[in-house]
């Protein structure tokens, strides 16, 4: 029989209790619509009779969305789950919150849960905001009585007063989603389950958002985190976990975790895609004057290497077929980080440093020189250009390279170079 989960609420006793197991949890899917209502009536019948399910094994069209995983969360632990799309990260939130069964392995849960999965997709439209915040919190877990004393706090959280006796389905997105993250925070749950939903609101807003968490995980909160946003996995969590086709491939120290994760995104779990980026030359016939031939990084003794390390010494070399002398040439190079939102990262040119490259015909180097390199461990991507004031001459639009760390960079977003040092006074 199909191991259900375990929804037994209890009172929290001490801060290393354990508040979610996950024990050998597996569930599947069907791809096929048809098929699927099949197999669900199938699988009702089966139960009703009093038969056995074959739930640990796959029948035509289904895969598993999640294949024997275990973990444990302790009270006011934040963990990270990170995968690319379709990694099984949210299926095991919705498990977690009870809102589907697995179908191998339990998950027994100790506290009032609040999942913060689809903010705002349980209010009902046509309802009042002041009416949803009841109906919302009221399925949260939360008493009328209580839901009354927290009501004010929960409207000037979500910064809408002037719209709270209007329909939800008049509210924009971000009204929503708000008033759905105020109601879940201020159940004060045990454990707060997060999928992809600390983008929400202006800067402000997410700034008080992430006040309130840390708040709420002093009082012992658990959270589990969802988001491809590396950045926010290091702000709210100590450890976090890596899904890959519904399999936990690792966990662990979230710096570490994140940097497997996206060397397996973006490498295919390999070194061969690191190194030297080679370019087929142009015919002379279609070059407007210079062609980029290569892309590398070096090290100070001038050997090419295969990535450059966080707080070293690295030159990042651009080679050139140069057809025509070039006064002022710029070169432009702009990097953003392959994870999390493929934010930009740096935009430098040689023009903003007020400095001139001056090029003659034939095959040169370009280098950027720097003395460390400032980039936390990671996978980035450059879009780097060659110009002469508006006559761009060639543009590379992806030179994917990783940051490796020599030295540990914390939950820093940057390298800060740094000595130490003891002052008499």
């Amino acid at each position: 029989m199909t191991n259900l989960v375990d929804r037994e609420i209890t009172v929290p006793s001490h801060n290393t209790e354990i508040v979610i197991a996950v024990d050998n949890v597996s569930k599947k899917f069907c791809r096929d619509l048809k098929r699927s209502l099949f197999y669900g009536v199938q699988d009702i019948a089966t139960e009703l009779t009093g038969g056995i399910r074959k739930s640990d094994t796959l029948r035509p069209k289904e895969f598993w969305a999640l294949k024997d995983v275990s973990f444990q969360i302790r009270r006011g632990e934040a963990i990270g789950l990170v995968g690319s799309n379709g990694a099984g990260k949210s299926t095991l939130l919705r498990i977690i919150s009870g809102l589907i069964k697995p179908d191998t392995g339990s998950v027994k849960v100790n506290g009032r849960v609040a999942p913060l999965i689809a903010l705002g997709a349980g209010f009902n439209p046509i309802l009042t905001g002041r009416e949803n915040i009841y109906a919302n919190m009221s399925i949260l877990g939360l008493p009328t009585k209580e839901i009354k004393k927290r009501f004010e706090d929960v409207i000037d959280f979500a910064e809408i007063s002037d719209a709270i006796d209007s329909p939800v389905q008049t509210y924009s997105s971000g009204m929503a989603a708000r008033l759905g993250f105020a109601c879940a925070v201020h159940i004060e749950p045990d454990i707060l389950l997060i999928d992809e939903v600390l983008a929400v609101g202006d800067i402000k807003f997410r700034m008080k958002c992430y006040k309130r968490l840390a708040k709420l995980r002093e009082n012992g909160t658990a959270f589990v985190l969802v988001s491809h946003n590396p950045h926010s996995i290091l702000n709210v969590c100590d450890s976090a976990i890596y899904l890959a086709k519904g399999k936990l491939i690792t966990s662990g120290e979230t710096e570490v975790v994140f940097r497997k994760y996206e060397e397996d995104l973006s490498l295919g779990g390999t070194e061969t895609s690191l190194g030297a980026m080679y370019l087929a030359e142009k015919p002379e016939s279609a070059s407007l004057g210079l062609d980029i031939l290569s892309l590398y990084f070096k090290d100070e003794q001038g050997n090419i290497i295969a990535a450059p390390l966080c707080g070293e010494p690295a030159y990042l070399c651009v080679e050139c077929k140069v057809l025509q002398k070039i006064d002022n040439a710029i070169l432009g190079i702009k990097i953003s980080a392959l994870s999390g939102e493929n934010e930009r990262v740096l935009h430098l040119t040689s023009a903003s440093d007020n400095v001139a490259l001056k090029i003659l015909p034939g095959k040169v180097e370009i280098q950027m020189q720097m003395p460390y390199c400032g980039l936390v461990p990671g996978l980035y991507n450059a879009k780097i250009y060659v110009k002469e004031g508006v006559c761009s001459f060639d543009i590379v639009e992806s030179f994917r390279f990783a940051v490796k760390a020599s030295k540990y960079s914390g939950q820093c977003l940057y390298y800060q170079p740094r000595t130490w040092k003891v002052v008499s006074k």
